[in-house]
């Protein structure tokens, strides 16, 4: 077994000040995020989606394996192939398998099974998450705590691209088969989510969201509920 080197580890120790400051304004930055689904076509530089990759991988994962794969697709034809198949799963997710409580959730948003932005942006970014890998000598090898991985991983790269301006929406159509299918992955990788990633369209909006307050999504110290024998 080869254990990894271990390296001093003294991050800047920051004033309580400046800790807060550098808070509220990250904060205030990534509030201002929103999921975009109206897309200009102008071009996106690739060196940008390159430092978003390499900034989800900066993402904590299960013993370190770091289970994704960022596949990133600009060709319009295998943009345009993502959209047939995805509007299709999509069209019949809308009118046969999800129910009408899914669909009243839906409705303030205004989404629809059409997904025209996926021919419109510069890039498609598909996440897989890399159930299980290969040693040194082709056997299988574990991946542990696979989504939870990638899902931080996506997080972050969110947050890369809305830093660098950028703006992109986590598409998730179900089935996602298809993808695995048309980019050629392995059968060891799993669609996670779909990411369009461009610039607004001109005059293109979104829904005016509020967010939860703190209170709503936060406790402090939590006792036990003294009648809960679960």
């Amino acid at each position: 077994m080869v254990r990894y080197p271990f390296i001093p580890y003294q991050p800047e120790r920051l004033s309580p000040d400046e800790s807060a400051r550098r808070g509220e304004s990250f904060y205030r930055l990534m509030d201002r995020r929103r999921s975009v689904r109206d897309f200009s076509a102008d071009a996106v530089p690739r060196q940008l989606i390159e430092q978003a990759i390499r900034t989800a991988s900066t993402a904590p994962s299960g013993a370190h394996r770091q289970p994704w794969r960022f596949v990133v697709v600009g060709d319009p034809e295998i943009k345009r192939q993502i959209r047939i198949a995805a509007e299709a799963e999509e069209k019949k997710s809308y009118e046969e398998r999800m129910p009408d409580e899914w669909l009243e959730a839906l409705a303030p948003i205004g989404t629809t099974w059409q997904k025209p932005f996926l021919e419109t942006v510069p890039w498609i970014v598909v996440v897989f998450e890399e159930l299980y890998g290969y040693d040194a000598e082709g056997n299988k090898r574990k991946n542990y705590y696979v989504r939870e991985s990638t899902g931080l991983a996506c997080g972050l790269f969110i947050a890369s691209l809305h830093n660098m301006g950028l703006s992109t929406l986590t598409h998730t159509p179900s089935p996602m088969a298809f993808l695995r299918n048309i980019l050629g992955r392995p059968k060891n990788e799993r669609p996670f989510i779909l990411f369009p990633v461009g610039y607004p369209a001109a005059g293109a909006t979104v829904p005016d969201f509020g967010r939860k307050p703190l209170e709503e999504v936060s406790l402090w110290d939590p006792k036990p509920d003294p009648d809960d024998n679960s």
